[in-house]
């Protein structure tokens, strides 16, 4: 027997805080935004143009947004539900909070009697405004305009459980746990640091290239335009705190003022000094250890008036250079949905054939981080870029700086000398410009090479050519400053036979796998596509809004949000063996707005694949609303017959 005694001390229970914002969403108002340029223009002397200054314009900007639409209280939201608070509750609480301090001052009957009934009142006004908020937003998410808060709710709701957001704890790189404020900053900061500005070994160019130095044209109003209306709202603002909710509020006068400014930008060069700094946010990508740092990506919040400018940039840019077939990342016409269709197309063929066919799906380690920037200048002047533009990118990275923003705080700002910015408007791009002119002696025709951004995949029907062309991709990759990663890149082989061996990079042997979630798509050696076909994810799902959802809205959302998903993954697949021919025509049809008559054309084509996925997928939908499996299955019971269940005679 052990005996022991403990001193435990209570640490008080610190409140949540964060940095004050201006209330930029109160421009979706429109009686906020008519007031806001209002004042704005009182602020500028009863000017309608702005001013041609950045500094001036944004100080006078910022100071109107403040006074105009308020400050937050910097209290994280998820300390308290209160999104459904009215004036009417707040009331009842203040008169609460007098009526209980009145009567700890006086223990009399009466004030007792006062404050039990101002507790009643409280908790009868707490249960009505709750039930008129949940009321609204339910009346708004069955509109066509509220899918787009159901998509939110249903992301936000899976967020949560997950804790990533609020990591205060993390490891250094011997594995050891860091508690501390100051040193999980102080390793953030490290880590970042290290990160952004170390290179891989590269070989130096001793070739150069021929730059083209000709006139650009100034900036034109429409192009400004065009790059506010692909700017979306509701982002996370830079370091200015300036969102593109105010350009689009001020309308004309903003259109004018920024093609003022980009045109000054371009003349000289230079951008604003405001511009170069940014706000780096860690995001964790959902798999290893959490409280590691390398499992995390981070993401730069960037100010929003430098990114209308890449758009600019960025237009004139997909003028001139001209990428190549075999890259379907972030280039117009094309999508992922285009690289898994031929990839499965092609593992099709093979696996019909009887043939063999090899896959190397290559991972780039930290590929948009270490990008070298002298590789970058010289790839953009080889693509045909005018010298200006790439006077114009170079300056959007020359003195960058960032800091880390973490759970406990903010780290200091650090320098950032190598690769691109995560966040940029105008990085894909650029990284497509890297990676076109690094392949153009390597690659081949597609659907042989194929690459989304830094996905890579390599084709072959035998397995020495596919080993041969992945030796050549890293010599050339790693050559340049590049690294394959050694531990991530995977082989597979497509309708493989007996002892058909390996695959080895640089005499290690490269990982083999039966199966590989390409793009998010899941592509299998047997080239069937039975696991893509489950619908397990719906079930991670938490529920939106538990035991309280109307049936209507049920029934709405599976409308909505079951068939984007099938239709997606309609254009990904392809037949299988199991497959009948009914399954194959479903797969070829384009799903309607309305489910359920959907799903009466499938169940008289036959029992299809296609019908059960759909059937089970708004079973999903279902158990996600309602909140509960076990709650679902009892109203379900309740319910009169399926009028979409097969007749049982058909059954038997």
């Amino acid at each position: 027997m052990v005996v022991c005694r403990m001193t435990l001390m209570v640490c008080k229970k610190k409140r949540s805080e964060t940095e004050k914002k201006t209330k930029w969403w109160k421009l979706k108002k429109e009686e906020c935004c008519e007031e806001f340029r209002q004042k704005l223009r009182q602020a500028l002397g009863g000017q309608v143009l702005l001013p041609d200054d950045w500094e001036t314009t944004a100080e006078v900007i910022r100071e109107t947004g403040r006074k105009v639409l308020g400050v937050s209280s910097g209290r994280r939201k998820e300390d308290k539900e209160t999104w459904w608070w009215n004036e009417e509750v707040q009331d009842s609480i203040q008169k609460k909070k007098l009526a209980k301090k009145k009567w700890d001052m006086d223990r009399t009957e009466e004030n007792r009697q006062e404050y039990k009934e101002l507790q009643r009142r409280v908790k009868r006004e707490v249960s009505k405004a709750k039930q008129k908020a949940y009321d609204e937003l339910y009346t708004r998410l069955d509109t066509r305009e509220g899918e787009k808060d159901l998509y939110r709710l249903a992301r936000q709701r899976d967020r949560d459980g997950k804790d990533v957001q609020q990591v205060r704890v993390i490891k250094d790189r011997d594995g050891r746990v860091l508690t501390s404020e100051e040193s999980v900053q102080r390793r953030w900061k490290e880590y970042f640091e290290e990160l952004m500005n170390e290179e891989n070994e590269r070989e130096k160019r001793v070739e150069g290239v021929n730059s083209v130095e000709q006139k650009v044209d100034k900036i034109r109003k429409d192009e400004v335009r065009k790059a506010l209306k692909r700017m979306k709202s509701g982002k996370a603002v830079g370091p200015d705190d300036i969102p593109v909710e105010v350009w689009k509020c001020l309308g004309e006068a903003a259109v004018e003022f920024l093609a003022s400014l980009f045109n000054r930008v371009l003349e000289s060069e230079r951008m604003p000094e405001e511009w170069r700094r940014s706000v780096l946010v860690p995001i964790f990508k959902n798999k290893g250890d959490m409280q590691s740092c390398s499992n995390c990506r981070g993401i730069k919040l960037m100010s929003h008036t430098m990114k209308v400018w890449e758009r600019v940039v960025e237009a004139r840019l997909r003028k001139v250079v001209e990428i190549c077939e075999q890259q379907y990342g972030f280039m117009p016409r094309k999508s992922t949905t285009d690289a898994i269709f031929a990839l499965r197309i092609l593992m099709e063929k093979y696996r019909d054939g009887q043939k063999e066919l090899h896959c190397v799906f290559v991972d780039l380690e930290k590929a948009y981080d270490r990008v070298p920037r002298e590789e970058l200048w010289y790839c953009m002047r080889k693509s045909g870029v005018a010298e200006k533009y790439v006077r114009v990118v170079q300056d959007m990275y020359e003195r960058s700086r960032t800091v880390v923003r973490c759970a406990v705080g903010q780290t200091e700002e650090f320098n950032v000398e190598v690769g691109l910015h995560q966040g940029s408007a105008l990085s894909p791009f650029l990284f497509a410009i890297v990676m076109d002119q690094l392949s153009e002696e390597v690659r081949q025709e597609s659907p042989w090479t194929m690459m989304f951004a830094d996905d890579i995949v390599i084709c072959s029907e035998s397995r020495e050519q596919v080993e041969e062309n992945l030796e050549r991709w890293r010599f050339v990759l790693e050559r340049r400053g590049m690294k394959v990663s050694r531990s991530k890149t995977e082989y597979m082989c497509v309708n493989e036979r007996e002892g058909s061996g390996t695959v080895r990079l640089q005499g290690e042997e490269v990982k083999k796998v039966q199966e590989f979630k390409y793009l998010g798509s899941t592509v299998q050696s047997n080239g069937e596509c039975g696991k893509e076909n489950e619908l397990n994810a719906y079930d991670k799902v938490p529920p939106i809004t538990p035991r309280t959802v109307p049936r209507s809205l049920r029934s709405t959302s599976t409308v909505r949000l079951i068939p984007p998903f099938l239709r997606y993954k309609r254009h990904l697949s392809t037949t299988s063996n199991s497959q009948t021919p009914n399954s194959t025509m479903a797969k070829t049809k384009e799903l309607s707005k309305d489910t359920r008559n959907k799903i009466v054309d499938l169940h008289q084509a036959g029992k299809t694949e296609s019908a059960i996925e759909l059937t089970q997928a708004k079973h999903s939908m279902s158990r996600i609303l309602t909140g509960s499996h076990a709650v679902t299955a009892r109203r379900r019971r309740r319910k009169k017959p399926d009028p979409f269940a097969e007749p049982a005679k058909e059954r038997e």
